[in-house]
């Protein structure tokens, strides 16, 4: 039986993981968070794939606040740069497979059509480049690897802009939401089901890839539609950026071509909406 070492093991993508395990044989699943294994601390990194059998290593860990990233630099490339270094070296020297998640955050975002994976990167906040130099990070200690770029994730896990809108909508009977921001939400259990596939697959067609749901929307289509579908009377309101500053900017457009991602792994990939019905299904 293969191993698979899933790191950030309490965040919302590893527990979508952790949900849809069932879905492939012949693999147990070892979840850590940063209390089991800080990433950020090399000979701790070393330790534990020495003293474990591992054959597969999915790294959902990452510093994701993005505006506390601005004021907390060393903390975010600790994490996003230090600790995925560490696992893709040990990966090297362990002879295991990588699989890590990287974000949209790493364009510009003055684009007018999808990025694919061979445009060119210019992340505008500390968050967006500390998640590109772990990419590079990756690919100067670990040839054979892969990495999957993705945007707005949410689930019925953790914390998320779904989240966060169910939760106002029961205080609030307003809300002003940016509509000049668009990429497409991406529902965390669709990721994790490509990533188990890769796994599952045992799948050499390694490199970089970009997956997120079909579709595109802004900040306020996506609030409009979750408080639609949710049945929730809460009225929505457009905004620019410029009337909800923030310590840190967003790229205003970062949708993401997922042409390479369909051929390769031969998969069909939902619309946003309607992985967003099924998401809030299961917040009822």
């Amino acid at each position: 039986m293969k191993t698979i070492l899933v790191t950030g093991g309490n965040g919302q993508l590893a527990t979508c993981i952790k949900d849809l395990e069932q879905s492939i044989n012949g693999f147990r699943f070892i979840y850590v968070d940063s209390g089991e294994l800080d990433i950020t601390k090399e000979a701790d990194v070393n330790a534990f794939f020495s003293s474990n059998d591992i054959d597969w290593c999915i790294n959902c860990a990452a510093y994701t606040a993005v505006d506390k990233a601005e004021s907390e630099k060393e903390k975010a490339f600790a994490v996003n740069v230090l600790g995925v270094k560490y696992l893709a070296a040990a990966c090297k020297e362990y002879n295991v497979k990588m699989i890590h998640v990287s974000t949209d955050f790493v364009f510009e975002g003055d684009a007018c059509l999808a990025y694919s994976e061979s445009d060119a990167t210019n992340p505008v906040g500390v968050y967006g480049e500390t998640k590109l130099e772990g990419e590079k990070e990756i690919e100067r200690h670990l040839a054979e690897h892969f990495i999957f770029r993705t945007s707005w994730l949410y689930s019925e896990h953790g914390h998320n802009f779904l989240k966060t809108m169910l939760k106002l909508s029961e205080t609030k009977s307003e809300l002003n939401i940016v509509a000049d921001q668009i990429g497409t939400p991406t529902y965390a259990k669709d990721l994790a089901a490509v990533l188990l596939k890769v796994v599952s697959s045992n799948s050499v067609a390694y490199g970089l890839y970009h997956y997120s749901n079909e579709g595109v929307a802004s900040w306020y289509d996506f609030a409009h539609a979750i408080f639609e579908i949710s049945e929730n009377n809460i009225k929505t309101f457009a905004i620019k950026t410029e009337a909800y500053p923030t310590p840190a900017e967003r790229p205003h457009f970062s949708v993401l071509d997922k042409t390479k991602v369909k051929g390769t792994f031969n998969i069909e990939i939902s619309h946003w909406r309607d992985s967003l019905k099924e998401a809030i299904k299961r917040i009822d």
